[in-house]
């Protein structure tokens, strides 16, 4: 008689697993977190993901690839012995791991310069941002770039029936996007409007991983899309679709195939309440990147940023913009965050922040009025809401002026949001511009920290920053001075670039600075 399996108890937020309940996890530390659960994999599931996919591999296809016990019999004999034999690193070929652009400029970057084939892409993202519209805009534009020719004559492409006015086109590449959220006549209607319709683009509406393997098997994709990984089911693996132990599962067997057929695979996740991808914290250990993509209801501009990424650094940054044919990507974002390009407001100033390691020029607005009550409002949109009240202290006990006695509303143009303490110099001189109705000088940025003793402190980037504002036409720049020799040297650098340079140590020679420029 077989022996009956006993429940574990899983954690919801890292995949801690337990035989007995407990109230804390000792992994996460996490309160009320662990959850009854079947142990994760059936046998044949274990078989399928284990020896199935290694035996795969090894024929060099993508047969065998199905969760069920199907693949059972192809288990590794002889115990504990490897399925491949250990080889010298240097010995390793990095022909499989080249990146293949997906035809999105700002996705590659994020990703380092493309998708790495054999890694899995995991994109998270609030509901309504725009993930599966980014998603199936990849999976257009991969369809549509001709397929690079194998040595060995095998080509990627489905295993359709090719007509003579076919073999006189070159052959594409081929993208399989599997969706468990929609209809088929859904995803058509998004793709016809974006004008996303290719012949080498396939749509399965499918939630049973066991079918998506057998698409794969028939198809034999370069490109596999899953949205979203929460909606898939696993057979043989109890609980519910999105519950801890079907979505560590399917990430499992996704990640496999992934890896014992080089194809790259990309996973649209959910995300909880607190902005986390929703499903046990494993989920990011398993694949190869973890991408946020976020923007705000109100605005068209979506974000996407790397979280982790085992093929490239995680601070660049992809600008997309929400349009009523899709996606757009932004090359140029600096545009987006401008309200002019001329002559500058009372209260507007212009600044170059730094989202991760891309330099964006942005414009911060400063508006005081008289007070309705006894105490003066602060209220701050895009910025550092506890910044602000000390950049506008330093500002009355340095510069002499008289914010304590003024509601001073301070924000962004265009939606983006702003943390770092650069704008500091930005938002006291726009504050300062409000304050006496004067405008600031023209083509000017402002760029600096600002201590509590009125002195101007550097901030990173600063020869990238500049170098930015040069490139969008901006002709004069006020800045944190460093020492003699180096302000020297990158002014004569930026002079090149027509930008003026003007250093400063304290708030009140930038003011200064100011009323010079003005005349």
């Amino acid at each position: 008689m077989a022996k009956k399996q006993r429940a574990i108890h899983t954690c919801s937020e890292c995949g801690y697993s337990s035989p007995k309940w407990l109230g804390r996890c000792p992994e996460c530390g996490s309160w009320g977190t662990l959850e009854e659960a079947a142990p994760i994999f059936s046998a044949g599931l274990a078989a399928g993901l284990g020896s199935g996919a290694k035996a795969s591999a090894a024929r060099g296809g993508a047969g065998g690839l199905g969760t069920g016990s199907r693949a059972s019999s192809s288990g590794r004999r002889g115990g504990l012995a490897p399925s491949s034999a250990a080889v010298p690193i240097t010995q390793i070929s990095a022909q499989s791991a080249q990146s293949l652009h997906t035809g999105i400029g700002e996705l590659d970057r994020v990703l380092g310069d493309g998708i790495v084939a054999g890694s899995v892409v995991l994109m998270a993202g609030e509901p309504g941002v725009g993930k599966s519209t980014l998603l199936l805009e990849v999976a257009a534009r991969w369809s549509q770039v001709p397929e690079p020719q194998a040595d060995s004559g095998e080509s990627s492409a489905a295993a359709t029936e090719i007509t003579a006015d076919q073999q006189a086109q070159p052959a594409t590449r081929t993208a399989l996007y599997v969706t468990a959220e929609e209809s088929a006549a859904q995803v058509y209607s998004r793709a016809k409007r974006t004008g996303g319709l290719s012949p080498t683009l396939y749509l399965a509406a499918e939630s049973d991983l066991d079918v998506v393997f057998q698409q794969v098997e028939a198809l034999r994709p370069s490109l596999i899309i899953v949205d979203s990984v929460q909606t898939m089911q696993a057979t043989g693996v109890e609980g519910v679709a999105g519950g801890v132990a079907q979505s560590r599962a399917v990430t499992a067997a996704l990640t496999t195939l992934a890896k014992t057929t080089g194809i790259p695979i990309l996973l649209v996740g959910h995300v909880t309440k607190d902005g986390n991808v929703a499903g046990p914290r494993v989920l990011e250990h398993l694949v190869d990147v973890v991408l946020n993509f976020e923007g705000e209801r109100q605005s068209s501009l979506r974000m996407l940023r790397g979280i982790k990424n085992r093929f490239g650094a995680t601070d660049e940054v992809g600008c997309f913009e929400q349009t009523a044919d899709g996606i757009r990507e932004v090359a140029d974002p600096s545009g987006l965050f401008l309200s002019h390009h001329g002559a500058t407001p009372n209260g507007s100033a212009v600044t170059v922040a730094m989202d991760g390691v891309r330099p964006i020029v942005a414009e911060v607005q400063s508006l005081t009025v008289d007070p309705v009550a006894k105490n003066p409002r602060r209220v701050v949109t895009g910025l550092d809401q506890n910044r602000i009240p000390l950049v506008l202290a330093v500002l009355q006990a340095r510069a002499g002026e008289r914010t304590n006695e003024k509601d001073a509303y301070v924000a962004t143009v265009g939606g983006v949001r702003i943390t770092e303490t650069a704008t500091d110099l930005a938002v006291a001189l726009a504050t300062w511009s409000s304050l006496h109705e004067t405008p600031l000088p023209a083509k000017t940025v402002f760029i600096g920290e600002i201590g509590l003793a009125g002195e101007m402190r550097t901030v990173p980037n600063l020869r990238r920053r500049l170098q930015e504002a040069a490139r969008i036409g901006y002709r004069c720049a006020v800045a944190p001075s460093r020492n003699d020799a180096e302000d020297r040297a990158l002014a004569k650098e930026l002079a090149a670039d027509g930008l003026d340079l003007r250093s400063v140590s304290t708030l009140r020679q930038a003011l200064a600075v100011v009323r010079e420029l003005r005349g």
